[in-house]
């Protein structure tokens, strides 16, 4: 019996292929992996010894704990997304599978922690903010360059980290561009560093590659209105914006903060306008009480108050919990600016965008990148 009992607790602690063993009873301690630690530059050296600054780690501890389980759960579903998503795949098996050992690695629970917000899977000059609606039946092709953009969260402490999957070997230069400016990004960022100053060094690593596509070569460009972000308790998008090119804000990041710290190259114009069918939502962060007439638009956003808050959504979320007939009532919800529409972000057609995102955190002593793993 206790042999029994042994082998079994042995077998509920390592991760099955595919996984689906939540990440919690992986670690029995209730410890999670922390993230790659990066030290600050010169004048911020001080603060790995300073006792202080430790001190005020110790009291964020449960904090940090939460959010390196999100970024456990990430890296453990990524993995397994890499070998899953090859050409031929449709778009809506990648993301239906990803989401759903998501929802099982994470232990899924209401507003505490789940999916942070809809899958990406955006597509050659598509950047940001496509995922499949009902019925679409894209399918995954070898010339494709597939931007998988998705987050994690435990208690709306959220990771947001994305990778570029390509097949075609023509597209390595493109990819490496976008992944090293990204790690550029990520080692400039630190506290009282100006977000330009950041913007100023992931511009010009990304734009020092070049690539051959069919004969022909494009410089790497760094898409000029796309940036990185701070991220906040259940919210994305936290005020600050990281450029990725030059002449951004000199505003500074803080102790404390968490960033997104994303790069999008593009062998276009190295600039996106919203176009195809929206899929992507999200309700207004600071929006306060605002009275609506339809009956169906009322009770549309008591399903997205409940289940989502004011983390973003998308329409097949929506269909999943069983809502029908709702595109009417969604629209209500927009015009009133209640809920904000988020269509696809595209460069110019035929172009390549590539993209690489981690999440760092800026903690009293160093910096941690919460999202980083084996892979990128």
């Amino acid at each position: 019996m206790l042999k029994h009992f042994i082998r079994k607790k042995k077998a509920a602690t390592e991760q099955t292929d595919p996984p689906s063993v939540a990440v919690a009873d992986l670690f029995p301690s209730g410890e999670f992996p922390v993230g790659e630690i990066q030290h600050y530059k010169d004048d911020n050296l001080w603060r790995e010894t300073s006792e202080e600054k430790r001190e005020l780690e110790r009291l964020e501890k449960p904090i940090y704990n939460e959010v390196r389980q999100a970024a456990e759960v990430h890296r453990q579903v990524r993995n397994y997304i890499r070998k899953y998503a090859k050409p031929g795949v449709a778009m809506v098996d990648i993301c239906e599978t990803l989401e759903n050992m998501v929802r099982k690695l994470i232990s899924e629970n209401g507003l505490h922690a789940g999916i942070a917000f809809p899958t990406g899977c955006s597509l050659n000059w598509v950047a940001a903010h496509w995922t499949p609606n009902a019925g679409d039946k894209t399918v995954l092709q070898y010339d494709d360059v597939m931007k998988l953009d998705f987050g994690t969260h435990i208690e709306g402490r959220i990771i947001d980290c994305a990778f570029t999957l390509a097949f075609n070997p023509m597209f390595d230069p493109l990819l490496e561009a976008a992944r090293e400016a990204t790690n550029t990004g990520i080692r400039e960022t630190g506290i009282d560093v100006r977000l330009c100053d950041v913007g100023a060094a992931i511009q010009e690593v990304m734009e020092s590659y070049e690539v051959e596509i069919n004969g022909k070569t494009f410089q790497v460009k760094s898409i000029r209105n796309l940036n990185g972000h701070s991220i906040g308790p259940y919210q994305i998008h936290a005020g600050k914006s990281v450029p990725i090119v030059k002449g951004g804000e000199q505003t500074k990041m803080e102790e404390g903060e968490f960033y997104a710290i994303e790069t999008f190259g593009s062998t276009g114009k190295g600039y996106v306008r919203e176009d195809l069918e929206c899929s992507h939502y999200m309700k207004d962060f600071d929006v306060g009480h605002v009275p609506l007439r339809l009956p169906r638009a009322k009770q549309l956003l008591a399903t997205i108050d409940k289940n989502f808050s004011t983390l973003a959504f998308c329409r097949r979320y929506l269909d999943r919990l069983g809502e029908t007939k709702y595109l009417m009532a969604l629209k209500n919800l927009c015009d009133a600016g209640i809920v904000q529409p988020y269509p696809p972000l595209c460069d110019i057609k035929g172009s390549y965008v590539a993209q690489f995102e981690h999440t760092v955190l800026l903690r009293p002593t160093c910096k941690e990148v919460l999202s980083r793993g084996d892979d990128y």
